[in-house]
């Protein structure tokens, strides 16, 4: 009879843990049942198109801000040059503005090539590379913006993949050599939301690489064009 009142008692033991352990899962799914329901809150459905809003606002205002700035810079080409005669500061400027204008050509490398052969060349190449570097942000912002205005074209499905792949590498190559397509490899950068930081040291040793070349031919062969003219 003992034994049978002890199996008896322990048979009854294991039950209510079962039931305590059962009761205990309800608690818990009903508990994210909850927290569930109250994530698709009305409250919490709106803060998505807010921000999606508020995003798109920004984009639209960086894509004005870039055309208005080419647009502008393009319509002063011709007396950007100017700038010149305020030495170091000047070809700063120069290069600042000729790098804003985004596809659309403006002078640039032949004042750099100009100014070599009057002020120090190393000079020439830092202050022109420095203003070249903040003028390319311009083509960074229409990527980063998401409105990539070339994004069908065939140059920039090149570049795409060889920037998501090595990063601010490609830009750093690419600004030290001459050619026409960098506006497009920055769009392409901040597509690619490559870090603005990155983008910029990239930019900023390839385009004093790039300006010193042109500065130090200057400096050497101005000269001789001089003489062959004459």
């Amino acid at each position: 009879m003992k034994k049978a009142s002890q199996v008896a008692g322990r048979r009854s033991k294991v039950a209510s843990r079962k039931k305590k352990e059962e009761s205990a899962k309800k608690k818990v799914t009903k508990s994210k049942k909850k927290s569930k329901s109250s994530d698709l809150r009305p409250e919490t459905l709106d803060q998505k198109p807010k921000s999606n809003l508020t995003t798109n606002l920004l984009r639209i205002v960086a894509v004005l801000a870039v055309i208005g700035i080419t647009v502008y810079i393009y319509s002063i080409r011709d007396r950007v040059e100017e700038f010149t005669q305020y030495g170091y500061f000047g070809i700063f400027l120069v290069m600042l503005l000729a790098n804003a204008t985004v596809i659309l050509p403006a002078p640039g490398v032949a004042v750099v090539f100009a100014m070599g052969s009057v002020f120090n060349p190393l000079g020439v190449a830092f202050s022109a590379g420095l203003g070249g570097t903040i003028g390319e942000i311009t083509g960074y912002l229409a990527g980063f913006s998401g409105q990539a205005v070339v994004e069908n074209t065939q140059i920039y499905n090149r570049l795409m993949p060889w920037i998501k792949k090595y990063g601010a590498w490609v830009i750093l190559v690419l600004s030290a050599i001459p050619n026409p397509f960098f506006d497009i490899a920055g769009i392409a950068a901040g597509v690619a939301k490559i870090p603005l930081w990155q983008f910029l040291l990239a930019c900023w040793v390839g385009q004093t690489i790039k300006m010193a070349m042109f500065a130090y031919a200057g400096y050497y062969s101005i000269d001789w064009i001089a003489n062959f003219y004459e």
